[in-house]
């Protein structure tokens, strides 16, 4: 009777600790882990949100603009700060553009320019109107340098993930960071968004196919992602430990009950 109690136990420890497939996979549809499908064919689409960033104060632009027209008469001659040549990251930073509170950065010679709420491509028409009235067909790129996502939690490698992409998926920044480690949950990461002078909390689902049909999907710059951990973790983690000292409490009190009895 008491080995039976003890194996009883043991086995609810047990499967107490599994995980099952369905809180691992991402982006599933219903009841896919227990179905069979044809190879080589499209079976679902989603239509993604129109997503493009729009540039707000505190964000950092690099802003490069070229010309025909020679250097000697160029006023943005010493406006090269580009993203290429293998320039550290950091100093791309320093060299580039800070949107101030007012949503503004500063041109030698033209003075201030309202930016903030315009798409990267909007500004780069807004620089090549302002442009044209100095220089000959003026080819402007902007890029954001401030676009980092940091990642904590139930990762297998957290940190700040880098892009050089606009439109970035949190699946990209995921797999950026090594992937979710077996004991996070997937079902509610949490995401902390600054917008302005405030910070926006949600949770989102990544077990969830049409979870990329969501605004959500795309991440913004300075996001921060916090992944959970499963309620298994405790037993899963610590269970070589409890297991032993569960064992050898046992053992002490089947001991003492049996020298009671005698």
């Amino acid at each position: 009777m008491d080995r039976i109690l003890i194996f009883s136990v043991l086995a609810v420890l047990f499967f107490s600790s599994c995980v099952p497939n369905r809180k691992l996979v991402y982006l599933q549809s219903e009841n896919e882990l227990n179905q069979d499908f044809p190879t080589d064919t499209v079976l679902r689409s989603y239509d993604l949100v129109n997503y493009e960033y729009r540039i707000q104060s505190e964000d950092i632009l690099s802003i490069r603009i070229e010309s025909l027209t020679e250097d000697e008469y160029n006023i943005f001659a010493n406006l090269q700060q580009g993203t290429g040549g293998g320039a550290n990251q950091n100093n791309l930073a320093i060299g580039g553009y800070l949107v101030d509170r007012n949503g503004e950065i500063q041109f030698p010679e033209v003075g201030k320019v309202k930016i903030s709420g315009l798409t990267l491509h909007q500004t780069e028409e807004r620089i090549t109107e302002i442009a044209t009235r100095f220089l000959s067909a003026p080819a402007v790129k902007v890029r954001l340098l401030n676009y980092r996502i940091s990642v904590l939690g139930e990762v297998n490698r957290e940190g700040v993930f880098n892009s050089i992409n606009n439109r970035v998926t949190i699946m990209e920044v995921i797999a950026g960071t090594g992937g979710l480690s077996e004991m996070a949950d997937r079902s509610k990461v949490k995401v902390i968004r600054q917008k302005a002078n405030t910070s926006e909390v949600f949770y989102v689902n990544l077990l969830e196919e049409d979870y990329m049909k969501h605004s959500s999907f795309f991440v913004h710059p300075n996001d921060v992602i916090i992944v959970p951990p499963l309620k298994q973790r405790p037993f899963r983690r610590y269970f070589g430990q409890n297991l032993s000292l569960f064992v050898s409490t046992v053992s002490v009190i089947l001991l003492t009950l049996n020298l009671l009895k005698n």
